[in-house]
């Protein structure tokens, strides 16, 4: 066993003991986030901003840029969701979950190209184009900026955009030293996948909306 443990967890034996306290931290309000995603509650964004403030600090700490700049996109469209979700008429929600229009899906095309091409730049920029996790972080990040989106304007498919995220970032957060967050990684996949079927039964018994 202590080999496995070895391989697992001996890359943390040189951090800072404040470092893993705040990864365990933002893992558990990271885990409530898409707990609270998957219920279809607006207390997703405030459980959510407490861990991406955390891993701004750890992610800029291990040089990756991408999803750092991802964890601080985050934390602003939290606010901006936050809002969305909870705007109400005569308490009823303004805006339930629907799925993605035209008009949304070229927006979507289009932030993720330019997602792309912002973090390539930052990476050029810093000059951390040190091995192959930059090429990779640089994919996720454009995934998870249009699932962030999507998921601040209440839409069904951010949840296919976290799964395929969610499933490369697995080995990218062990590779670079971060075995408990890759862990948490592999549970938010398993629950974006369950997250995925509770909002399809919900919009299955929902009423048909006009989109544009």
């Amino acid at each position: 066993m202590y080999p496995i443990f070895e391989f697992l967890f001996g890359q943390y034996s040189g951090y800072a003991t404040i470092d893993i306290v705040l990864e365990l931290i933002g893992i558990l309000f990271g885990l409530l986030s898409v707990w609270y995603a998957k219920k279809n509650t607006v207390w997703v964004y405030p459980t959510g901003m407490i861990s991406t403030a955390i891993f701004v600090y750890l992610l800029l700490k291990w040089a990756l840029l991408g999803d750092m700049i991802i964890n601080a996109y985050y934390f602003v469209m939290s606010v901006y969701g936050w809002y969305y979700w909870s705007k109400k008429e005569e308490e009823v929600i303004v805006h339930p979950i629907t799925t993605t229009s035209k008009k949304e899906v070229k927006t979507a095309v289009l932030l993720f190209v330019a997602s792309i091409l912002f973090v390539f730049w930052v990476y050029q920029a810093f000059d951390k184009w040190k091995d192959w996790t930059a090429y990779v972080d640089t994919f996720t990040t454009a995934i998870f900026f249009v699932g962030m989106g999507l998921m601040a304007r209440r839409k069904i498919e951010h949840w296919l955009f976290w799964i395929v995220g969610d499933i490369i970032s697995i080995p990218l957060y062990f590779f670079k030293g971060l075995t408990l967050t890759s862990f948490q990684y592999i549970i938010f996949t398993l629950i974006a996948i369950y997250g995925y079927r509770s909002w399809k039964k919900i919009l299955d018994k929902s009423p048909p909306l006009s989109l544009g």
